[in-house]
């Protein structure tokens, strides 16, 4: 097990990864940072890096669903409130917290750990090219000279790593209707539905940072459910080398008024989805800026997190079947062993949000934050959440499922970006990845 030692950042720029650090990215670490070799017990392999694209045997044509490449696979463990003391120091204090207050119901199956999916190679060469030259802005909310993926393969520092985490989600182009749900202690569902909608050309293959295109990251979802805000639209761009607070631009087309209106205010912690039980910058566990917290590596660790996660897209996992009380079916939850960075961000003073500290574990393989644990400002846990991944075949990337936010004051919980029962995602370049479409203007026109 691998630790580094705990920092926070100062306000300046960082130095430039080193000609010898560069080469440890073809050395003892993979080309994104993770550690090449397996743990000492071999219950975390080697990284095999063996597989880009569609597995050998997989039957799998674009725009269908993943088929799940391990599926004959059966759980190592079960883990249960019986026996989770035997492997407490593999467990977040999330999963700890689950246990105990789902003691009948909340278990994790954990499979055998696999690390054989790679991304293509020219975007291994841009992180070795462009990551000896990067560094953030002077007050380190933007980047300058930034590849795909990976700005900070070495992280010495909690911003580093943020950012990391920050662009992880590079792909190029996803477009997929997600249903979302809140399920109540007593069972019942208060149902959402979104069509979203992202172009980030900071994801291609060819990459060239120096592109003025590249640095942004473009946005847009429509509102379907539920009824009261059927027809909302929010369109956007996050702009990734930008020096100041203010790097997102959104606009929202309200349907009662047929105005768009500039949302300066969007982001942080303005509660989204049914209920409200995330934050904007709760998405995929962490997004957008990280400007109201200071940031700390704790360290790194071998942690049971979400991993291959195919199952979360299958159809025949139906909704009833998925979502039962408390908590999601864990039945449908594949966990692994890997290592992971453990990040926490603690609020300054003088600055606002819902959540006082997060902590986010952060998959090393992908820089995915894989589980979060949010506290309020008495200091308790108040949300743990868990993202499943899976590797999306076409893509050649990674790519977030169902993401599951888990209240332990009020017993509810909130499940996102869910399509068991809609059209399969579709995670490659379309008509629709264009700047013009993420305009004020487009959602002007599609306004109804």
């Amino acid at each position: 097990m691998a630790w580094v030692a705990g920092a926070t950042f100062a306000v300046t720029a960082f130095a430039k990864l080193t000609p010898d650090e560069v080469k440890r990215l073809d050395g003892p670490l993979t080309p994104i940072g993770a550690e090449r070799a397996g743990n000492a017990d071999g219950s975390i392999p080697a990284w095999s890096a063996k597989i880009v694209g569609t597995p050998p045997g997989v039957h799998y044509t674009p725009g269908d669903r993943y088929p799940d490449p391990y599926a004959n696979e059966k759980p190592l463990v079960v883990i249960t409130p019986q026996n989770m003391h035997q492997y407490e120091s593999k467990l977040t204090e999330g999963q700890k917290a689950m246990f105990k207050r789902y003691p009948d119901t909340f278990k994790m199956y954990v499979y055998p750990s696999h690390r054989d999916f790679a991304l293509p190679e020219s975007k291994y060469s841009a992180i070795r090219t462009w990551a000896a030259q990067t560094t953030t802005t002077s007050d380190q909310n933007g980047l300058k000279d930034f590849p795909p993926l990976a700005p900070f393969p070495i992280p010495k520092t909690g911003i580093e790593l943020m950012w990391n985490l920050r662009m992880s989600a590079d792909l190029v182009a996803e477009d997929a209707v997600y249903d979302q749900a809140v399920v109540y202690p007593n069972g019942n569902i208060v149902w959402g539905k979104t069509q979203y909608t992202i172009y980030a050309p900071v994801g291609a293959d060819v990459f060239n940072p120096k592109n003025p295109l590249n640095a942004k990251s473009f946005y847009r979802s429509t509102t379907m459910l539920p009824l009261s805000d059927r027809g909302t639209i929010i369109t956007g761009y996050e702009m990734w080398d930008q020096e100041g607070a203010d790097t997102r631009r959104t606009w929202v087309y309200n349907p009662g008024t047929r105005r768009v209106r500039q949302a300066p205010e969007f982001g942080y912690d303005q509660p989204q989805g049914p209920g409200g039980f995330r934050t904007v910058d709760d998405d995929r566990l962490f997004n957008g800026s990280g400007q109201r917290y200071d940031w700390k590596i704790v360290g790194k660790r071998e942690v049971y997190v979400p991993y291959n996660n195919y199952k979360m897209l299958d159809p025949k996992v139906s909704y009833a079947s998925l979502l039962t009380k408390g908590h999601e079916n864990m039945e449908f939850m594949r966990f692994e062993l890997h290592r992971v960075w453990v990040l926490q961000a603690t609020l300054k003073e003088n600055f606002r949000h819902q959540y006082a500290k997060r902590v986010l574990y952060i998959d090393e393989d992908t820089w995915n934050a894989l589980a979060a644990d949010n506290y309020d400002a008495r200091g308790t846990l108040w949300r743990t959440n868990l993202a499943a991944t899976i590797y999306a075949f076409d893509a050649k990337d990674f790519y977030s499922t169902s993401v599951f936010y888990h209240d332990l004051v009020s017993g509810a919980y909130y499940a996102d970006r869910l399509t068991n029962e809609a059209s399969a995602p579709v995670l490659t370049p379309n008509a629709k990845s264009t700047e013009a479409y993420y305009s004020p203007d487009a959602i002007r026109g599609a306004g109804k």
